[in-house]
């Protein structure tokens, strides 16, 4: 990260944690001009540890061990932030923090929409002081135009050219370095590419290509790639990729496990993938972070792409 923090609370920094001969998760990419991990850390998984506060930093101390250096995260996931602050400020100098914005926690912690340009500058403002940075490396703004999770109503029903041109301008003055979207359609990817769009958040694996248009936009103009949910919907009665037969059997003739099949997968399809799964269990870190490890032959690729497509497991 090019912008130092402003402080620290803790002794030990990332720099004890990422000696610089580990090998970069998945290999490599770019976001918003900087080399990061095609395998990251999203910190959402973090929100409400409780008692679990010192098993939350020792997570997110040994992904950056481990060689990742592409953080997502929120100030509306509830105290990540400050955990994230915590356990690696002082930040490397190649750690890219990625925060979004569209909601925020109402007095009773409550998600609701926070749509409006005004009210973004708010939520980028709260970022860069619960993180401690004088920039954000990156900032997705997360429509919320259709389920599920929030939808807008009313006056939070905002413009995306006023959303994104009060988002150039705090690029221009130097508060993010990078403006990218999540949960967007392919027009709106369209609409939205003049302002400079680096990186495109949306639902997407190897059971759930609803997004493919989506994703056909960015492989056309090198925008990297950042599906959620990777391993299947987090919803009630979506399919998991891990329970799915075909990817399976594929983890069985890889010496795989079914989620490091989804994963690798998802790095095999484009080239400019960048992963963010989030777990709060060391050994399914190692979990994801081996995925980048795994090769599926030519004929397994085969299998998974033949799959349904548009949330048909």
């Amino acid at each position: 990260m090019t912008t130092a923090g402003q402080g620290t609370d803790s002794t030990a920094t990332a720099r004890d944690h990422a000696p610089a001969s580990v090998t970069a998760p998945g290999g490599t990419a770019r976001l918003a001009g900087r080399v990061v991990a095609r395998i990251g850390f999203g910190a959402m998984q973090l929100e409400h540890r409780g008692a679990d506060r010192s098993a939350a930093l020792a997570i997110l101390r040994q992904a950056v061990g481990a060689g990742v250096n592409h953080l997502d995260t929120a100030q509306f996931y509830d105290g990540c932030n400050a955990l994230i602050r915590e356990a690696l400020s002082p930040y490397p100098d190649d750690l890219v923090l990625v925060s979004k914005v569209g909601a925020v926690r109402d007095g009773s912690g409550k998600l609701v929409p926070a749509q409006r340009p005004e009210q973004l500058r708010a939520q980028i403002e709260a970022n860069l002081a619960t993180l401690g940075v004088e920039q954000l490396d990156v900032v997705n703004l997360r429509r919320l135009d259709a389920a599920p999770g929030l939808v807008a109503a009313g006056d939070q029903r905002a413009d995306l050219d006023d959303q994104l041109a009060e988002l150039t301008a705090l690029r221009d003055a130097g508060k993010i370095g990078g403006v990218g979207l999540s949960s967007v359609s392919a027009d709106q990817l369209g609409q939205a590419r003049p302002a400079g769009i680096e990186c495109v958040q949306n639902l997407y694996s190897v059971i759930d290509r609803t997004a493919e248009p989506v994703l056909d936009r960015c492989r056309e103009h090198g925008i990297a790639w950042v599906p959620f949910f990777p391993l299947g919907s987090a919803f009630p009665n979506r399919p998991r990729v891990t329970d799915n037969p075909a990817v399976v059997a594929v983890a069985a003739e890889v010496g795989a496990t079914p989620a490091q099949v989804g994963l690798a997968w998802l790095l095999a399809h484009y080239d400019g993938t960048l992963l963010i799964p989030g777990t709060s269990d060391p050994v399914h870190l190692a979990e994801n972070i081996g995925a980048g490890s795994v090769r599926l032959p030519a004929a397994s690729v085969e299998a998974l792409d033949r799959l349904a497509v548009s949330g048909e497991g």
